[in-house]
């Protein structure tokens, strides 16, 4: 029997028995103001903040409130598997994490921390373009644990050459191109501290050691920091791409693409077209674009447009094992984890991600169970209703 990640709540119902309490909060919609407790002012605007009014990171909670679980009895669910196949690897259950930059700034071991709770799991992560650790080096921390790669695309082509091919060589089995971010939207709770943590050196471990990058720099980073950053930010921002430059992408890697950002039937059937092989949709947290959709809205349609061409995978708002088992239900493969576990690395390091981790895993076992499911490939819009 696959691994039963429900056990993690009468793991700590016995250590209670010695006193022991958890040492961060089960309830993972309060992980936020947990982590206002330890995180910067900075630190937790950049994290927890999003595009305008946040109006769009709103619209993501309201959207998973839409739908309601209706759950069935006396189905044998004792027993539960919520082993996932994507692009033929096997994963003990259908939660990744989503690639989150500049973990720097809540917690001193960053993205290695991150990985190697992920890969003591058996949990993919995918690591971003704007990490504060570098490839290889999250790579060793991650072992031989699952690990994708999230690319901001570089306007050099030599730059995303070199960047994309030293994924490939420490490891990382998927490529998850960001499509949303070619430029920073307006955030206010970034704006109001004048905080960017790239022109401060944060996040920008990947291009500063990467060897195309430095090529193109009269100094190297290390005696003239401000105009590597500089280049940087020219590099990494400012200009939106085509679909015709897939292309050029899928000469660089031959492992599956996915894009993420998707969120209309349209592109999906485009990135379909093009000869990718998944797509996340997601609306980046709300952190984008002021107002718009909630990703869950998006989700059935592109389910059902591009499900049997494509892998769907979803990402925005997911705070709880409910709302895992509702995008699901609605055609998602997989389910990206975002700002939760960032809260969890700024709380306790490893430790920290490892229990956000474990607490959405056994929040979904139990919630599919208890719900009259055995598995995740059982789930389908029947299993909701719209409130």
């Amino acid at each position: 029997m696959a691994e039963r990640f429900g056990g993690y709540q009468n793991e700590i119902y016995l250590q209670g028995l010695a006193g022991n309490k958890p040492p961060f909060t089960t309830d993972l919609t309060a992980l936020e103001d947990a982590a206002a407790t330890v995180l910067t002012p900075e630190a937790l605007g950049y994290v927890a903040g999003g595009a305008g009014s946040g109006a769009t990171m709103r619209a993501n909670r309201e959207a998973f409130d839409r739908w309601r679980i209706v759950p069935r009895m006396l189905t044998d669910a004792t027993d539960r598997d919520l082993m996932t196949t994507l692009f033929g690897t096997e994963f003990p259950a259908p939660v990744l994490l989503a690639p989150v930059g500049v973990q720097s700034i809540v917690h001193p071991d960053a993205e290695l921390a991150t990985a190697r709770a992920a890969a003591g799991l058996g949990v993919p992560m995918i690591l971003s373009t704007a990490a504060s650790r570098t490839l290889e080096e999250v790579a060793e921390a991650s072992g031989e644990g699952p690990r994708w790669f999230q690319l901001y695309w570089p306007n050099h082509p030599d730059v995303c050459a070199s960047i994309v091919g030293r994924a490939r060589e420490a490891g990382y089995t998927a490529l998850v191109v960001t499509l949303d971010t070619w430029t920073l939207a307006w955030r206010p709770r970034d704006l109001d501290r004048a905080y960017l943590p790239f022109i401060r050196n944060e996040g920008t471990a990947i291009a500063m050691s990467d060897p195309a990058f430095r090529a193109l720099l009269a100094k190297s980073p290390e005696e003239d920091e401000q105009m590597a950053l500089l280049q940087w930010v020219g590099m990494f921002t400012g200009t939106d791409k085509s679909w015709q430059q897939l292309a050029v992408l899928r000469e660089l890697w031959d492992g599956p693409i996915l894009l993420k950002g998707i969120q209309h039937v349209d592109d999906a059937r485009r990135a379909a077209d093009a000869g990718m092989d998944g797509v996340v949709v997601s609306n980046h947290g709300g952190r984008q674009v002021d107002g718009a959709l909630g990703a869950l809205e998006a989700l059935p349609g592109i389910a059902q447009a591009v499900g049997d061409r494509l892998e769907v995978l979803f990402d925005s708002g997911v705070r709880t094992g409910a709302d895992v088992l509702k995008a699901l239900a609605l055609g998602a493969k997989a389910v990206l984890l975002g700002r939760p576990y960032v809260y969890g690395l700024g709380l306790g390091g490893e430790d920290g991600v490892r229990h956000v981790l474990r607490s959405l895993l056994a929040d979904l076992d139990l919630t599919l169970g208890l719900a009259g499911h055995r598995s995740p490939a059982t789930l389908s819009p029947e299993v909701l209703v719209r409130a």
